[in-house]
């Protein structure tokens, strides 16, 4: 049997013009009514819907079934503030869920939810771009302070060289001269690249095919690098070098986390993303790469320092490879996101397609 609350005169349109996704239980927990931004966040079709047990219908609501039933027992309603919606196989929805007890007639429950993963990522990329643009000004003038005594220390070795030429001295000089030149070099690696990008229209995938070459030629028999491509993406006007060097600096990344076991698969994905926010900019269109492997994961506590300079898990690390790809991907206007656990990291570039609106 169907059901609909709306039959007591409430416009359907108006419900239906909402932004908030808006499901009406009745006591026995079955869905009496779901708009259009219900059907749309959780993927439902509203012929189907009305009428089924909500946990049925929407297996993300299976763990607060309990809850449910206490709120129609006890006629008060709840608000829960960032709320993870789970389901096997998916990535947990965060929403905030107002829950409120049907006045008048038989009872029942409102629940409105309001997806909120769009704002929270938004925040999340605000927050990464001014810790990255904070620490590059940080390390910029760092690097300009070392630099400098740093050349002075190198011209005095070289000044000793000429004044004590026998081999006894000079070792000692030789000395002085290469680890000066070796902090030169680790000051210039800081600092990233001295050019602004030479962008022209170039193929995304022509790009990771360059780089799925390299990174199999670098990876150990057990590793196996996979594609993913959408080939509907148009030419990205970007930075090719500048391009292929971020992307092989985060695959590398994957290769050493798979590294330890010898064995694993990387995937190289490409998607396109419709009406996304990056770095506070809305674009129309974006490419979305993701660089996947099934890898042991980031530890939580490092999630927050992976873009940081210096930051390595690894003894022979330097720690550079990510910020470095970072501060190229954001050159381009754009960014890199990461999601980790045990068994799946996924670092995500988004590249903007055309002006933003």
């Amino acid at each position: 049997m169907k059901f609909s609350v709306l039959n007591r005169g409430q416009p359907a349109a108006i419900l239906d013009g909402l932004t908030t996704a808006v499901i009406t239980l009745d006591h026995a927990l079955r869905i009496t009514y779901i708009n259009s931004a219900a059907e749309s966040l959780f993927g439902l079709s509203r012929h189907h819907a009305l009428g089924e047990a909500l946990a049925e219908a929407v297996a993300r609501f299976t763990e607060h079934e309990p809850r449910l039933r206490r709120a129609l027992e006890t006629g008060s309603g709840f608000i829960e503030r960032e709320l993870k919606l789970h389901r096997t196989g998916e990535e947990p929805i965060t929403v905030d869920c107002t829950v409120t007890p049907l006045l008048g007639g038989k009872p029942g429950l409102m629940m409105e939810i309001l997806a909120l993963d769009r704002h929270l990522r938004i925040s999340r990329d605000e927050l990464l771009l001014t810790q990255h643009q904070a620490s590059r000004e940080l390390i910029r003038g760092l690097a300009h302070e070392i630099k400098n005594p740093l050349g002075g220390i190198r011209g005095a070795a070289q000044l000793l060289e000429r004044e004590y030429p026998d081999s006894e001295h000079r070792e000692y000089t030789r000395v002085i001269i290469r680890e000066a030149d070796r902090l030169q070099n680790l000051v210039d690696r800081l600092l990233g690249p001295n050019r602004l990008p030479q962008k022209a229209d170039v193929n995304v995938h022509q790009i990771l095919e360059h780089v799925r070459q390299l990174v199999e030629a670098e990876a150990p028999s057990g590793i196996v690098v996979l594609r993913d491509y959408d080939p509907s993406i148009p030419e990205v006007h970007a930075d090719r070098e500048q391009l292929i060097q971020a992307t092989l600096n985060v695959s590398r990344n994957a290769l050493q986390a798979l590294g330890a076991k010898g064995s694993g698969m990387i995937v190289l994905r490409t998607r396109t993303r419709r009406q996304i926010t990056i770095g506070g900019r809305r674009h129309k269109l974006a490419i979305q790469v993701d660089i996947e492997d099934n890898g042991p994961g980031i530890a939580p506590t490092m999630m927050e320092k992976i873009f940081y300079p210096m930051v390595t898990t690894r003894a022979e690390g330097t720690g550079l490879g990510l910020p470095i790809a970072q501060y190229l991907i954001h050159s381009h206007g754009g960014l890199i996101e990461c999601q980790s656990q045990p068994g799946r990291t996924v670092f995500s570039m988004f590249l903007p397609l055309g002006e933003s609106s």
